[in-house]
């Protein structure tokens, strides 16, 4: 297995900080090393398994939420503040014009709801304009169906926000690493609100997109080129099979 800088200097680093053995202790017999409990590697550890940085440099990854506090989060659970150059984003606009400024930046962590952008619509729009992008989606919906269309579009990852932190460090083990799929995709036994529309129709998967984008039943009128009294009907089909009143409660089923 090849060695990283990262890898080396880690090791220098654990020796240095570690007590010198006690003479008694020396003349015992030593464990063996692989029963000894190992550590979550930490992401800077994985990026540098997959490409290293350059020298004295930092891993660039961009960070996608629309709330501070998640950010902040994420930050403090992945950790190596001095080996991750986090470059972060509050809206889908933002996080395309700072993909664009750092072609060089190495996986994307992107909210599935943001403020200019609701589902899955920020994944389409990132990887049309940015198809070499890693991203990774983070989320606080356990819906399969949205699980399995994350990844058919090109996610390398999903990530739900309530996982453990455990789960989500070895998730990220695996996602930079190009494992398993099945890993980095988790399952949900919750029934699928997505698959609940999916089975109307594929017209209606579309206007419920352009819904929890934000858009009104004229926009999607005038973008599905329909008459806005079939868009009316969609919608309303789409809340009775959902079993919700409004758009707004609507909405909340996918946040």
């Amino acid at each position: 297995m090849d060695t990283t800088p990262f890898d080396t200097m880690l090791r220098q680093l654990t020796r240095a900080a570690a007590p010198d053995p006690l003479p008694e202790a020396s003349a015992r017999a030593r464990p063996n090393a692989d029963d000894a409990p190992r550590a979550a590697p930490t992401l800077d550890a994985l990026l540098g398994a997959r490409t290293a940085a350059p020298q004295g440099g930092r891993h660039p990854v961009l960070l996608v939420d629309d709330h501070d506090l998640m950010r902040m989060g994420v930050k403090a659970l992945v950790g190596d503040a001095d080996a991750i150059e986090w470059i972060e984003a509050s809206t889908l606009t933002d996080a395309l014009r700072l993909y664009a400024e750092h072609p060089e930046i190495e996986l994307v962590l992107l909210d599935l709801n943001l403020s200019d952008c609701k589902g899955l619509q920020g994944l389409s729009t990132l990887r049309a304009q940015h198809p070499q992008a890693r991203v990774v989606i983070l989320s606080g919906t356990q819906d399969e169906f949205v699980v399995r269309q994350a990844k058919a579009m090109g996610a390398v990852g999903y990530l739900h926000k309530a996982a453990a932190p455990t789960a989500t460090r070895e998730a990220l083990h695996t996602m930079l690493h190009d494992g398993k799929p099945s890993a980095a995709f988790p399952k949900f036994a919750a029934a699928s609100s997505y698959d609940k529309v999916a089975e109307l129709g594929a017209r209606h998967l579309e206007i419920l997109e352009l819904v929890l984008s934000g858009c009104s039943n004229q926009e999607i009128a005038t973008g599905t080129r329909l008459s806005l009294g079939t868009v009316k009907n969609y919608v309303s089909t789409i809340l009775l099979a959902l079993d919700v009143k409004s758009r707004s409660h609507l909405i909340s089923l996918f946040r």
